[in-house]
């Protein structure tokens, strides 16, 4: 926007915002890492962060208050989507990949709500995808 000064403050709570999102992630993607998935350690992070990114320009650009928001929130739904649905394979009759996928799915949730300041959220989300992830090995066939 035209005529717009530098916010030092601003940049800081981007950064800060940026930087939660990815340290949320983490553990997901370590997790994913250590299963020898497709996706991993840095996939995760990234989906987070750019997640976030959208959000916090939306909010820059449309404004916290403006109905476009809702346009924001249901193209990352749909492009997350679309990065997890990359890691299913279907082998044999058996599809592999949706932990994996529904992981990535949460992940760009955490990141769209660390963009819109909602930590609770999004430290919730890093912590019951992270143990569904660890916890629930014991109990696939």
């Amino acid at each position: 926007m035209p005529g717009r000064s530098f916010d030092l403050w601003e940049v800081a709570s981007h950064l800060i915002a940026l930087a939660v999102a990815y340290a949320l992630a983490l553990p997901i993607g370590w997790n994913r890492e250590q299963e020898a998935r497709s996706a991993g350690l840095r996939t995760f992070p990234l989906v987070a962060i750019a997640s976030c990114g959208f959000v916090l320009v939306a909010i820059r650009v449309l404004g916290q208050d403006s109905t476009g928001q809702a346009r924001i929130i249901e193209g990352l739904i749909t492009g997350v989507g679309f990065i997890g649905g990359g890691a299913i394979l279907k082998r044999a009759g058996h599809a592999s990949g949706t932990a994996t996928a529904a992981s990535l799915w949460a992940t760009g949730a955490l990141g769209a709500a660390v963009g819109y300041g909602l930590y609770d959220i999004a430290a919730i989300l890093s912590m019951v995808t992270f143990l569904t992830l660890r916890l629930n090995t014991a109990f696939k066939s």
